[in-house]
C-alpha cells in the first residue's frame, strides 16, 4: 500500500511529537507543515528533512491534496481546521480537546459520520500502560471511588506563553481536565450527576473573563466523587503539583512519581505522563484493627516516553484508517469529558453546582 499523505498542522510541542512519529513510519507521508511561525522550520530541521513549509492552512490543503490531517494548533482553531480537512475528505488526528465549546465537537463528529472519515482525538493517557494498570487497580477497590488528581504547572519563559495563548480560548481545568475526567469516567464507569467547580484569577495577562487556576469536584451515580485541580502560570507553587490517588472501601493505589513530580518538573511535558511507580494499599484489617496485607508496589520505570507514547497514538490512528475501526465509542467518550468540563467551567462562572 502507498503510505498515507498526512499534512501537519501545528508545529509545536505536541505537533513535534506527532510529526517526528509520521517521519519515521513508512506507513506515513509528510505533505507538508504548517505553523505560522518559525517553529515549522526548526521541526524540519530536527528531522533532518526538507519538507514543504506552509503558513496558510488553506493553502497547504489546497496544494499538498493529503489524505490525512493532523491537527495541533490551539483550541479555538480545532473545530474550523477540522471540518475544513473533512471537506477535502482527509481523515484527521487531533489533539485534545476535539473542539473549543460542545457545539463544535458535535459538529465534528456528525461531519465526520457524513464524510465516512476517521478522527482520532489525542487522549495519550489512554494509550499508556502505566495509566491503563492504575485505572485497572482502582476497579479492585470497590464502590464508591475517591479520586484525587491535580496536574498545576509552575510555567514560565516559553511554557508560558504557550499557556497565556491557550488561556484565550479555554481555562485550564477544560484544556488539561478532559484527561483527567476521562480517567475518572473509566475508573467509576458510571454516570456523572452534577459538578461544582471554583477558580481564580492569578494575573492581569490574560483575558478578564478566564482564570489561570480551577479546582473542579464531580459526584457520579454510583456515589463515587473524583476531584481536579489545574493552575498554569510563574506564581503556581510546585508543591504536591503531582497528586494521582484513588481510595475505595478495599483500599487505594497512587501513582508515585518521585523525578516526575520533583520540584522544576512542573511544566516539563514529559513529566506529565510518567508514573514510575504504583503503590496499592489493601484496606483488609484483622480483629485487633491491624493490616493483614503489605503495600504492593508495582514497578513501571520501563515505561514509554512521551515519544513513544505519540508513536502508539499514531500506531491506533492508523490502525482506524486501515481497518476501518468503529470509533463512536472513541468520539462519544471525548464529547463525554469535554461536556463534564464545559459543566465545570460553568460552575466557576456562575458560582453554581451544574447538574448533567
Amino acid at each position: 500500500m502507498n503510505p498515507i499523505r498526512i499534512l501537519v498542522v501545528g508545529c509545536g510541542n505536541m505537533g513535534a511529537s506527532h510529526a517526528t512519529a509520521y517521519h519515521h513510519m513508512p506507513e506515513f507521508e509528510i505533505c507538508g507543515l504548517v505553523a505560522r511561525g518559525e517553529s515549522k522550520v526548526r521541526l524540519n530541521k530536527n528531522l533532518g528533512a526538507n519538507y514543504p513549509l506552509f503558513d496558510d492552512y488553506e493553502e497547504a490543503l489546497a496544494k499538498t491534496n493529503p489524505e490525512a490531517v493532523c491537527i495541533s494548533t490551539y483550541p479555538d482553531t480545532h473545530e474550523e481546521f477540522a471540518l475544513r480537512a473533512l471537506e477535502a475528505g482527509c481523515h484527521i488526528f487531533i489533539e485534545k480537546p476535539l473542539a473549543d465549546t460542545v457545539l463544535g465537537c458535535e459538529r465534528i463528529i456528525a461531519k465526520a459520520k457524513e464524510a465516512g472519515k476517521k478522527v482520532v482525538v489525542g487522549y495519550i493517557l489512554r494509550h499508556h500502560p502505566s495509566w491503563m494498570r492504575f485505572i485497572e487497580e482502582a476497579h479492585k477497590m470497590g464502590k464508591p471511588l475517591v479520586m484525587r488528581m491535580n496536574l498545576n504547572q509552575q510555567s514560565h519563559g516559553f511554557m508560558w506563553d504557550v499557556h497565556r495563548n491557550l488561556m484565550k480560548s479555554l481555562s485550564p481545568i477544560v484544556d488539561c481536565g478532559v484527561h483527567y475526567i476521562d480517567v475518572m469516567c473509566q475508573m467509576t464507569r458510571s454516570k456523572p450527576v452534577w459538578v461544582s467547580a471554583i477558580g481564580a484569577r492569578l494575573t492581569d495577562d490574560i483575558a478578564k473573563d478566564n482564570y489561570n487556576y480551577g479546582q473542579l469536584q464531580i459526584r457520579f451515580e454510583d456515589g463515587s466523587v473524583g476531584w481536579y485541580e489545574a493552575g498554569w502560570g510563574p506564581m503556581i507553587s510546585e508543591t504536591a503539583f503531582f497528586v494521582k490517588d484513588v481510595f475505595g472501601p478495599k483500599g487505594s493505589v497512587s501513582i508515585v512519581a518521585k523525578d516526575a513530580g520533583a520540584s522544576g518538573k512542573s511544566d516539563n511535558v514529559d513529566s506529565h505522563t510518567k508514573t514510575e511507580s504504583i503503590r496499592v494499599h489493601h484496606a483488609d484489617i484483622d480483629e485487633k484493627n491491624h493490616f493483614t496485607k503489605k503495600d504492593e508496589w508495582i514497578d513501571m520505570t520501563d515505561e514509554p516516553d512521551h515519544q513513544e507514547l505519540c508513536n502508539r497514538e499514531q500506531k491506533y490512528f492508523l490502525a482506524a484508517i486501515q481497518n476501518n475501526l468503529d470509533l463512536t465509542n472513541h468520539l462519544d467518550d471525548a464529547l463525554n469529558s469535554l461536556k463534564i468540563a464545559f459543566a465545570c467551567d460553568e460552575s466557576v462562572k456562575t458560582g453554581e453546582v451544574v447538574r448533567l
